[in-house]
């Protein structure tokens, strides 16, 4: 069920977004076919014979195999694109890395101000949920993070110190400060209850160091 593989050496934003396209396919499909499940009375696990280990009357047995099969391919085809989607925006983050390097350093040599560099980033944007908190506020995949509510580049320790402040944090405005495009851009976010899962509807790995 999966395309073909679209992350390389020359990775691009075209590419991540026809990945996290794919991956929004995916869950539709994944979504519809429990929707299938709930409507006929089970889950993945609901046992399809009575007690007296008869196929059940009152279950359509081949729409729910059917639904559970489709579901657990989808489910590979999801664990996939999601790590083709990491792996691309790792690349990603590579190559906007060496970007600045170079200008900084045309820079540099065209003029005798002093460079100012900005603080390393210590978090990268990889999800972004269409209608939530974090797309309303403007954070987009690739975002490199320098700054988010009380934390940063000196205190981040893990993204459990994140979490902490988004849950204490909950219909409160937080600065947040980004890399994108080698420009160091800041967003208001605000952390809320909506239709998806979370307070955010983002996702952020570590970046490494």
């Amino acid at each position: 069920m999966t395309e073909e593989n679209v992350v390389g050496p020359s990775v691009t934003e075209d590419d991540i977004r026809l990945l996290m396209k794919r991956k929004d396919e995916i869950e539709e499909q994944i979504k519809a076919y429990y929707d299938m499940l709930h409507d006929a009375g089970v889950d993945m696990h609901t046992p399809l014979v009575d007690v007296e280990g008869f196929p059940r009357a009152d279950v359509d047995l081949n729409v729910v195999l059917t639904s559970r099969h489709n579901i657990s391919c989808l489910q590979n085809d999801h664990k996939a694109v999601m790590m083709e989607i990491e792996k691309a925006l790792h690349a990603l983050h590579a190559k906007v890395r060496v970007r600045p390097e170079k200008d900084n350093a045309k820079t540099q040599m065209e003029s005798t101000e002093p460079v100012v560099s900005m603080p390393s980033p210590f978090a990268l944007v990889d999800t972004v949920t269409r209608g939530s908190p974090a797309f309303q506020a403007g954070l987009q995949v690739g975002d490199e993070v320098l700054e988010f509510g009380s934390i940063n580049t000196q205190n981040f320790r893990n993204l459990h110190d994140i979490a902490s402040v988004v849950q204490h944090s909950e219909g409160k405005s937080l600065r947040v400060g980004v890399i994108r495009n080698g420009q160091e851009i800041h967003l208001d976010l605000t952390p809320q209850q909506w239709s998806g899962r979370g307070l955010l509807g983002c996702n952020l790995v570590p970046v490494r160091k």
